[in-house]
């Protein structure tokens, strides 16, 4: 606590003060806290102009009493002076930092802080490519995009979509990613947990799941889960288009790991293109 009469304990106690306000002031866990600080630091500035000014004069008043360590009064004196000197100088100084802290002051308090958005806890989102498509199989998609729109075109695309075994392969292959890839002229389209990039005038299209995921079957259409495992000959045989598949670029896991996530919508004519396995 401040004495109000002895200089000495207060300079101590105020220097102890600003050594914790400077480690208290790192973080703030709420910014409308900074408008206070700063007036109690302008308020500070000028106790402290004060200050100085008090002890440029007492400096002066009692040079008759200045001496040097050799007793020389004349040199004591001049040495005291000049510390009166630099004292007026710094409070000086110190009326451009209240100029400063007072306008500092008015603008922050014309801040209205809002809550810091929420942030959601686990692992950041990614990205994995279920199938990449070009030439003619692109070509049906696109007709598929045009005639029925794109929600119809991922629905289609999702068939390729075999849950743990499409993750792995695209983890196995570096197909994940921070954000759908696109690219100037590619069109974009969302749908449950799917991002689709298609580009007519290149010819390919794209399809990609939120990594960790399982698409909502009420959004895809897709109603009765199934149990009948894909055949191990079609098994096989997707692996090896998947292979092939790989040497042009980014495509689907062709191969199921058990169980199907979905089977097709009742009256479809074909699984192709509905079935999803995890």
């Amino acid at each position: 606590m401040p004495t109000f009469d002895d200089p000495l304990a207060d300079a101590a106690e105020a220097s102890a003060a600003l050594r914790g306000l400077a480690h208290a002031t790192r973080t703030f866990e709420s910014p409308a806290d900074t408008h206070p600080v700063i007036g109690d630091l302008l308020a500070g500035v000028r106790s402290l102009r004060q200050v100085l000014d008090q002890l440029a004069a007492a400096h002066i008043s009692a040079r008759a009493r200045a001496h040097d360590d050799a007793g020389n009064q004349a040199a004591g004196a001049t040495s005291a002076l000049a510390a009166a000197d630099e004292l007026h100088q710094a409070g000086t100084l110190l009326d451009t930092v209240e100029w400063r802290l007072d306008a500092a002051s008015q603008h922050s308090g014309r801040i209205a802080w809002h809550p810091a958005p929420a942030v959601e806890d686990g692992p950041a989102r990614r990205w994995v490519s279920v199938v990449f498509l070009e030439g003619a199989e692109a070509d049906e998609v696109l007709e598929l995009i045009d005639r029925d729109g794109t929600d119809a075109a991922i629905e289609h695309l999702a068939g390729h979509d075999y849950g743990a075994e499409t993750t792995q392969a695209a983890l196995e292959n570096g197909y994940v990613y921070d954000e759908p890839p696109a690219g100037v002229l590619d069109k974009v389209a969302t749908h449950d947990v799917y991002t689709l990039t298609y580009n007519p005038f290149l010819g390919h299209v794209s399809l990609l799941r939120k990594h960790d995921t399982v698409p909502d079957p009420a959004l895809l259409g897709i109603d009765t889960p199934a149990s009948a495992p894909a055949s191990e000959s079609r098994r096989e045989a997707e692996r090896a288009a998947h292979k092939s598949t790989r040497a042009v670029g980014p495509a689907v896991s062709r191969g199921r790991d058990g169980a199907d996530w979905f089977t097709r919508r009742p009256g479809a004519a074909s699984a192709h293109g509905r079935g999803l396995a995890l």
